[in-house]
């Protein structure tokens, strides 16, 4: 763990910690949902990735409340879609061709309601991640995994039925591939159910003969660069595949394949402590993103990296508006900045405060103990009013 060494720089990042938390809980809907950023129309909703991390990062640091209303609303969300799960299920049973409108989406009004309109509705990491930020709260908090077996059993018979499938990536992009990162998300929601006895038996029995094959199949495509790619067949990079390991858990941080991954990552995604997605990313510039930031931080502290891990966690902050606000992305170092403009005149400036990154920067301070894990540092309560 690396020690604050300086008071005054202490007080700014635990400042920033409760702004951050603050910030959250004004983003979190009386359902439970988290918005992506309450002030950017196109992510005044919540998708289960970002909501996800979240939740788990407010469950790490004590708010405990505001963790458990995102995963009942999650719970909602999946049971409500119960009959047209089923449908999926018998339609893939049957071999019938299943279009990707047809899936449940990956973007939710607040209310649980999925978003008419052109998006990159068929997304399978968030379904898999809900289920990970479910069993990490539980764990932490000695819960009884009952009350959300039905939305568990549900989750996991999805995504087990339709893992193979080309989906969008974390960055709604490249539908046509299959993504390392969304895949290990699949991994950890599947194994969530196989180590649940509240789900059926027959539901934990093939989640894990296909979380088996998906390892394998991650395994498998890494041996052929010697490190993870982009997505199944390619050679590109991306810095979501920093999940794969923390905090999925599906290759551990000395694993050749991890090691080669990140130095990867470092060598051609890192600058000055500034984490951009991948080589040519375009949207609004391609800046570097405090959520990507926060993972490498973490990551580099499970490794027995802490002093790079600060370095993350320290840029980060160095992005917070006078109000605390952090973004979605730094404008300050973009990889195409003429790219930005287009941007702004389609949506307006980027988002401001983007959650995710809240979350983010509140896992990576609690992880480097900056704040307690109960929060108290930053002066946390378990109250979600």
């Amino acid at each position: 763990m690396a020690p604050v060494s300086d008071t005054d720089d202490a007080a700014r990042l635990q400042w920033l910690a409760r702004r951050s938390v603050e910030i959250i809980r004004a983003g979190q809907s009386a359902s439970g949902a988290y918005v992506a950023s309450p002030s950017f129309a196109a992510y005044r909703f919540c998708w289960l990735r970002d909501g996800a991390f979240i939740a788990d990062a407010m469950s790490r640091i004590g708010e405990a409340t505001s963790a458990a209303a995102f995963l009942d609303w999650c719970a909602r969300v999946i049971v409500d879609r119960r009959d047209r799960i089923h449908a999926l299920l018998e339609d893939e049973r049957a071999g019938r061709t299943i279009p990707p409108e047809a899936f449940p989406h990956a973007r939710f009004t607040v209310d649980g309601m999925e978003v008419p309109g052109e998006w990159g509705t068929f997304q399978l990491d968030g379904y898999g991640t809900w289920l990970w930020a479910l069993d990490q709260h539980l764990r932490r908090y000695d819960l009884s995994a009952e009350p959300f077996a039905d939305a568990i059993g549900l989750t996991a018979a999805y995504l087990a039925a339709f893992a193979d499938r080309p989906c969008f990536d974390w960055w709604e992009e490249n539908p046509e591939h299959r993504h390392v990162s969304t895949i290990a998300a699949v991994i950890a929601g599947l194994e969530v159910a196989v180590g649940r006895p509240e789900v059926p038996a027959a539901i934990r029995e093939r989640s894990a003969a296909v979380a088996a094959d998906l390892r394998a199949t991650v395994r498998q495509d890494a041996g052929r660069h010697g490190r993870l790619a982009k997505w199944i067949g390619s050679d590109s990079i991306d810095a979501s595949l920093i999940a794969v390991s923390t905090p999925f858990g599906i290759l551990a941080p000395d694993d050749p394949l991890m090691e080669a991954t990140i130095a990867a990552v470092e060598r051609d995604l890192v600058r000055d402590g500034a984490v951009h997605r991948y080589p040519g990313d375009s949207y609004y510039g391609g800046g570097g993103w405090p959520v990507l930031a926060g993972f490498l931080g973490w990551h580099r502290l499970r490794s027995g990296r802490p002093v790079d891990a600060r370095v993350e966690l320290d840029w980060i902050a160095t992005l917070a508006a006078a109000d605390g606000e952090l973004p979605e992305q730094d404008r300050n170092r973009l990889l195409i900045p003429e790219a930005e403009a287009a941007w702004i005149d389609r949506w307006g400036p980027s988002a401001r405060p983007l959650l995710w990154s809240h979350a983010m920067y509140l896992t990576l301070a609690a992880e480097l103990g900056v704040i307690g894990p109960d929060g108290e540092a930053a002066g946390r309560t378990t109250s979600a009013d």
